[in-house]
């Protein structure tokens, strides 16, 4: 639960950083508010994963004592949403290969043994449906653009192509989550992922890197050195205002 959390969390919180900057008044509105359904995504994990802890054995925890007072390593998001955010070809990108990853995940967790994670994908999925056709068409506008928008793009390839790896690598969580019937095991949407993104990159004219041998760690709680300065800020008014709301 936290894996997800986590991940739709962080990407959100990256991705409102183009708030103000993207480069035309549309585009600006809109990733903001696909940032806000990442954030309503991962509020309602959180509650729900801080619920689960209360019922077994730990002490029950709030969305923000979870989004905001966990140290690095307990964090749980795939490195690729925290990296820096980079050029609006590489947001592009980022956006639309963990739109297709969330897409996929949302899918298989309708069928959930756990009826709240079902009733958060029901939602989850349309918005994440949007996310993957709004970046999908950016993909293939840039990389079949100028020569310098495809430049740009297959530089965004090659330096994010290495990191989708941790997304499809198993542990022991993904086979006890699959054994309850929580949700799928991380390697079974590897296929119809590659399936998604080979048919965008060719429609964009990108080049597919060759496998790397490279592995990020942070769904295991291992991350760049990125992510402690998203997280300094994000959590700067818990942190300083211990418990304070609204």
């Amino acid at each position: 639960m936290l894996r997800l959390a986590d991940a739709c969390l962080i990407h959100a919180q990256r991705l409102s950083e183009w708030c103000g900057h993207a480069p035309i008044l549309e585009e600006d509105i809109a990733l903001t508010n696909m940032a806000l359904d990442l954030l309503g995504q991962s509020r309602a994990l959180l509650t729900h994963a801080g619920q689960l802890s209360g019922r077994t054995g730990g002490p029950a925890l709030t969305e923000d004592q979870l989004a905001f007072l966990r140290e690095e390593r307990d964090y749980l998001n795939p490195t690729l949403v925290e990296l820096p955010r980079g050029d609006f070809a590489q947001a592009v990108l980022r956006n639309a290969l963990v739109a297709i990853w969330l897409h996929l995940t949302w899918q298989r967790l309708a069928t959930s043994s756990d009826a709240e994670l079902v009733a958060v994908a029901a939602k989850a999925e349309k918005e994440a449906r949007y996310h993957v056709q709004h970046f999908g068409d950016w993909v293939i506008r840039l990389g079949d653009g100028t020569a310098e928008s495809l430049r740009r793009m297959q530089a965004a390839v090659d330096g994010q192509w290495r990191y989708l790896a941790e997304l499809f690598e198993d542990d022991v969580v993904d086979v006890q989550a699959r054994e309850r019937g929580w949700g799928p095991m991380a390697s079974e949407l590897q296929a119809p992922f590659d399936a998604a993104v080979g048919a965008l990159m060719a429609e964009a004219g990108l080049a597919v890197p060759a496998a790397s041998p490279f592995r990020s760690t942070g769904r295991r709680g291992v991350h760049s050195e990125h992510l402690g300065h998203l997280l300094t800020p994000m959590q700067h008014l818990q942190r300083s205002f211990p418990g304070g709301v609204w």
